[in-house]
């Protein structure tokens, strides 16, 4: 998503901010019990040594999470005026069977599997915290039965990777090899796009509150991923167009509307 904002900042801000305001509008007028918006770590901006809590002030740093960001304050708006029971949570990044391969981890694992090599950003040295589907399911379970409304809530973990290292984890898995320059050899090293944030270390201690934590294991969760996608990955229409490597560009350097 955040590759393909830079492109399409203005589609981004249509969805994501008017689209959301058009579903908590309706959510609104049907009365539903409990509307949970399911925002981003990336709100937050990147971070080196701070750990961000829900308090922790919004400072997003490219146009997508500038999006979520302000569909945000939308939700928000509704239990401020009408005491709406709106959720937000936040969380790091999922990963699991299903997922569009144009995130990080199918993206790579495809790319293996058709013997292409990982496309990676600048150094490779950012860091991600990777959530499992199941346990992201779990958490959002546990959110509409124990949430509070108009909280916020961190879905984070403390299982945290460098993207490099993340592609030399997927090329031993899938390439066998624990050969260093094996796994040089199927890494490619691009420019780096306009911003990338370097870490989003989150406190996820209100959900421990309510009784959540990540259950699975990384190398039970990446083993079922990786299966998944070696018999699934043709069923997504335009699946190889995912693959490519997004161009880089300066930010918001094309501006369309929807």
């Amino acid at each position: 998503y955040v590759d393909l904002s830079f492109w399409h900042a203005l589609e981004f801000t249509y969805v994501n901010v008017y689209g959301t305001n058009v579903l908590v509008a309706a959510a609104h007028e049907a009365n539903v019990e409990k509307f949970i918006y399911v925002s981003t770590d990336e709100v937050y901006g990147g971070s080196t040594d701070e750990e961000f809590d829900e308090s922790s002030p919004k400072r997003p740093t490219n146009p997508y999470a500038s999006s979520k960001a302000a569909a945000e304050c939308f939700v928000q708006s509704y239990w401020e005026r009408y005491q709406f029971p709106v959720v937000i949570t936040r969380s790091s990044n999922v990963y699991g069977p299903h997922q569009y391969p144009e995130k990080v981890i199918p993206k790579f694992i495809s790319l293996l599997q058709q013997n292409r090599k990982c496309c990676i950003h600048g150094s490779g040295l950012q860091r991600r915290n990777f959530l499992y589907a199941a346990d992201v399911v779990e958490a959002f379970l546990t959110v509409l039965k124990e949430g509070k409304p108009g909280e916020i809530y961190n879905i984070g973990t403390n299982f945290e990777m460098s993207i490099s290292q993340l592609a030399k984890e997927l090329i031993h898995l899938i390439k066998k090899t624990s050969s260093e320059s094996e796994m040089e050899y199927w890494m490619d090293f691009v420019k780096d796009r306009p911003t990338n944030d370097l870490r989003y270390p989150m406190n996820s201690e209100k959900m421990h509150n309510l009784g959540w934590r990540p259950k699975v294991p990384w190398k039970e969760g990446i083993k079922k991923t990786i299966e998944w996608y070696k018999e699934n990955f043709h069923n997504w229409n335009n699946s190889e167009e995912a693959l490519e490597p997004f161009p880089v560009t300066e930010p918001f350097a094309q501006l369309s509307g929807p």
